[in-house]
């Protein structure tokens, strides 16, 4: 039982450390680009300031995770992204908006990621790494959706029914609201994690430099793939972000409909990442069944990218758009198993995933600012076709790297 209570734990920290910076404009873009006066291209800016700060406190806190307690890491993280949330509810201006993301990026990232990754890779052992990662990235999924949908709810008690008369302090008060409730329940996960997660000696090394598992990480081939994976996958996952606009714009839903659409499309991810866990255990190994979800992302957003409303039924465009939500929580669900798969030392977690994170999650630095040009580049339906055809490009990629990855593991195999 407490094995499972930990395990809920590190799920709820690993969602809601991330809640104020991306639930808010992902499920509620199109309200907060109005509320907050912003344009795509400066929250795709905001972002880029958020990514720079997190690439660089990945690589200087992840080694940290080697050497301290994860449960004290991890709640100081939850504090302190919870104050930034506190200032956001205030609705700053967009500098005063770049420099809180700023911020975020070394709360959510110096001391928490390689620290949760470490837990769920000690917490699945030496045969159930699949599943530990499918139910961590599922769960967050999960709670994701949840905690979305009632913050959807939200919205819909300070919008009017008709979207001729809701106001710019309309979306201010209803953003507000959601914005602190995000921040409370930031709050109540640090406490959760405090009394939940243990602190265990014997996963820290107490007497060592937390950086020497840097140099000893670095020329490990296998790393940089994983690295690479990771940029590939995380930018379909950011290409979500932009769902809730793209049915507004492309499609014509109303804006409380289009952010209702967007929660619902998170209700896929802990059904993928699950299966995707079960299938690298059990089945296929996690490098072949990434490939074969980079296959399925680059297929679909290929339709996306040549298809619209007067073209096709609505129905293949909606298809399309949930094999691409099943495909990139899936590889959320299952690339850090390649820690375990690629026989990376234990002792050297903290600073392999500080490599892996600093390269991998860099699309936080530049795929806001990109694709914030590329749709403000051609407003309306081709922005979007552009965007799309962007994703395919980079799924199209993740294919090659996926492949080189496998050829490592048989090369190393063989030696």
């Amino acid at each position: 039982m407490n094995r499972i209570l930990r395990l809920f734990a590190l799920i709820l920290a690993g969602e809601m450390i991330y809640g104020l910076a991306f639930h808010v404009p992902r499920f509620f873009r199109p309200t907060l680009l109005e509320g907050f006066d912003l344009t795509n291209t400066q929250l795709g800016d905001m972002f880029a300031a958020y990514g720079v700060v997190a690439a660089i406190s990945y690589l200087l806190g992840g080694p940290f995770a080697d050497r301290f307690s994860t449960r004290v890491l991890i709640c100081t993280s939850l504090l302190l992204t919870a104050a930034g949330g506190f200032y956001m509810a205030t609705i700053p201006s967009p500098l005063e908006m770049t420099a809180l993301y700023a911020l975020w990026g070394f709360s959510t990232s110096f001391l928490f990621w390689a620290a949760l990754i470490k837990a769920t890779r000690d917490w699945g052992g030496n045969l159930s790494q699949g599943r530990a990662f499918g139910f961590l990235d599922g769960g967050r999924g999960l709670a994701a959706a949840v905690l979305a949908t009632i913050a959807v709810a939200i919205l819909k008690l300070y919008l009017p029914e008709d979207d001729s008369l809701i106001t710019d302090t309309d979306r201010r008060v209803a953003l507000r609201n959601i914005i602190l409730y995000y921040s409370v329940i930031a709050m109540t996960c640090a406490a959760i994690v405090w009394a939940l997660v243990p602190h265990d000696e014997s996963t820290v090394s107490t007497d060592r430099n937390p950086y020497v598992g840097l140099m000893e990480a670095a020329p490990r081939p296998v790393v940089w793939a994983q690295a690479m994976i990771i940029i590939c996958a995380y930018c379909g996952y950011k290409g979500i972000d932009n769902y809730a606009l793209y049915a507004t714009q492309v499609l014509g839903l109303r804006e409380a409909m289009a952010s209702e659409l967007a929660s619902y499309g998170a209700y896929i991810r802990p059904i993928a990442c699950v299966l995707a866990g079960y299938c690298a255990d059990r089945y296929f190994d996690s490098a072949r069944s990434i490939l074969w979800m980079f296959a399925a992302l680059t297929v679909s957003y290929v339709v996306l990218a040549t298809v619209t409303p007067d073209t096709v039924a609505v129905t293949i465009i909606f298809a399309s758009a949930i094999v691409t939500y099943f495909a990139v929580f899936g590889l959320r669900g299952i690339y850090y198993a390649l820690l375990e798969e690629t026989r990376i030392p234990k002792h050297l977690t903290g600073a392999s995933v500080a490599i892996i994170a600093f390269v991998g999650y860099l699309p936080d630095a530049f795929f806001g600012p990109i694709t914030g040009r590329i749709l403000d580049a051609n407003p309306g339906v081709q922005g979007h076709l552009d965007y799309f055809a962007f994703l395919a490009a980079v799924a199209s990629a993740g294919i090659l790297v996926t492949l080189w990855l496998i050829w490592l593991k048989r090369r190393d195999a063989a030696n």
